[in-house]
């Protein structure tokens, strides 16, 4: 089984960095995959490129917003009109707002949170499946969060785009359940540059000392996708957040939450209505 992806044509939203990145670079050197990233930044798609060398030749990129259904109806017409049978699709592209109460988002905030983090999953999997499903080995690979699996204070709007994610891919598994893979994939924290909108940097030292290297959540998820595992968990962190929220639902919550809140760091100082270090500096 772990040899079904070998020599397939896979799509990666988010391919410009991070997991989709990563993913990209293993499954064309160590799959002989060809890989189609999508992203929005052409200057790190032009350096990944580069970075490939003589794999290069495996990997084409495209460049569009993930949360456009138009987007994505053009890039199926692309892929027909040039004879492209993609036989995977990875939705990883994702955004993390700022740490902060619900009532202090903006509505752009709240807008982009669920377009990228949860529209772009479904638009790409409505659009592409008829696609997909010519191969010989339809699947589809859909990164959420742990914040799926469990909810904290000040990830209102993330948790609830990356639990509709889970929520998605949970129906889709059961709608497509003999006809094509379907998987999903629940990250804690990784060492990505997904905390770039977070404006504070007081904490992030705590928040690495619980993430897991990206290189090392990569091979945990590719090790599942080759083994087509329906649920991917990814990380210490996230492991115990799903069984705590199966646990205790309620109280289990709580306690990650008044866990992040007793070290007192920046980040979280909007969400739980303490003084920011930095503002007790400036006194």
């Amino acid at each position: 089984m772990a040899k079904w992806i070998d020599n397939k044509t896979v799509i990666i939203t988010g391919a410009s960095s991070g997991i989709g990145k990563m993913l990209a670079e293993r499954l064309i050197k160590e799959r002989n995959c060809t890989v189609i990233g999508v992203a929005r930044s052409e200057k790190k798609m032009v350096s990944f490129v580069e970075e490939l060398g003589d794999y290069a030749s495996k990997f084409k990129y495209k460049l569009f917003d993930v949360s456009s259904y138009d987007n994505w109806q053009n890039f199926h017409d692309w892929l027909v009109e040039n004879n492209i049978q993609p036989d995977v699709l990875i939705n990883n592209a994702g955004v993390l707002p700022r740490f902060d109460r619900l009532v202090n988002y903006t509505k752009e905030e709240i807008d982009e949170s669920i377009n990228i983090d949860f529209y772009s999953a479904a638009y790409s999997s409505k659009i592409m499946l008829p696609l997909l499903m010519k191969s010989e080995t339809p699947a589809i690979v859909n990164v959420a969060s742990s914040a799926a699996l469990m909810a904290l204070g000040g990830t209102s709007m993330y948790s609830a785009s990356k639990a509709a994610v889970k929520g998605l891919t949970e129906a889709m598994r059961e709608e497509l359940r003999g006809e094509a893979y379907i998987g999903l994939v629940c990250p804690g924290f990784t060492k990505t540059d997904i905390f770039r909108n977070q404006g504070a940097t007081d904490g992030m030292n705590l928040i690495n000392m619980v993430s897991t290297p990206c290189h090392k959540a990569v091979n945990k998820i590719l090790k599942g996708i080759l083994r087509k595992k329906s649920y991917i968990v990814v990380g210490f962190d996230g492991n115990a957040m799903g069984r705590f929220n199966r646990l205790m639902p309620v109280q289990g919550s709580r306690l990650f939450s008044s866990v992040i809140k007793a070290f007192k760091i920046d980040l979280f100082a909007s969400t739980f209505g303490y003084e920011k270090k930095s503002a007790k500096k400036d006194k």
